[in-house]
């Protein structure tokens, strides 16, 4: 059913427009304060120094900027299950929703991969990798949607979502809060395991589409 009254009358297109605008707010932090800092990075090996110094600096913007991610990635699942829910799945649902999810990890990723505190957890090719995925999936969506056939998101995609989201929360929370040293370094570990863990879901969930696509086209209408 297609509401009727304008696309933000009902809450599945309105928590997408509020993710959507809690992302570039993040953005706008990140940006602002996540520069603000005198270290030069890892240097050495050394966490310890690194972690205290971005903490006294920033530590307070970190923590929102912490907060405001989980929020946003957390209420990913609550707009689509509304739209099922009171059956008010739209076009524009199903475009901004993958849409705003795209945003609000690779944005993150982007700010993660520059900045001199983080960018050893988030090397910049695995963000091109990362973005390429995209890209190729979204073309092969239109194409595939394009010729009449269905191409939905499959739970390959979905874990993938939840790994990403969890090693940019892990490299944020390891800067925003004071930990005990063990837990320092077990997080930071985590952040490496879960950074790669991202790289690994991105090109298996990139290679499953690629199989689904080519399926699809043997077994669809247009095929020659």
């Amino acid at each position: 059913m297609i509401p009727r009254e304008g696309i933000f009358a009902h809450w599945p297109n309105r928590i997408t427009l509020v993710r959507f605008i809690g992302s570039l707010l993040l953005f706008g932090i990140l940006h602002i304060w996540g520069m603000w800092t005198d270290n030069e990075g890892l240097v050495g090996g050394k966490l310890e120094p690194l972690v205290q110094q971005v903490h006294a600096d920033i530590g307070v913007f970190l923590k929102i900027s912490f907060w405001l991610f989980i929020v946003i990635a957390a209420t990913d699942f609550l707009d689509g299950w509304l739209a099922r829910r009171g059956n008010l799945v739209t076009a524009f649902g199903r475009i901004a929703d993958p849409f705003v999810d795209k945003v609000l990890v690779i944005g993150a990723m982007v700010f993660l991969a520059v900045m001199d505190w983080s960018r050893v957890w988030f090397p910049a090719w695995i963000v091109v990798v990362i973005v390429a995925r995209e890209f190729l999936v979204t073309g092969i969506r239109g194409y595939v949607e394009s010729l009449g056939m269905q191409f939905p998101a499959d739970w390959f995609g979905k874990v993938k979502m939840v790994v990403q989201c969890t090693a940019i929360a892990t490299v944020i929370g390891l800067f925003a809060f004071r930990w005990p040293a063990w837990c320092r370094d077990a997080l930071a570990v985590m952040g490496h395991i879960f950074v790669w863990g991202t790289l690994l879901t991105t090109v298996g969930s990139g290679t499953s589409y690629v199989l689904k696509t080519r399926r699809l086209l043997q077994e669809g209408p247009t095929r020659r």
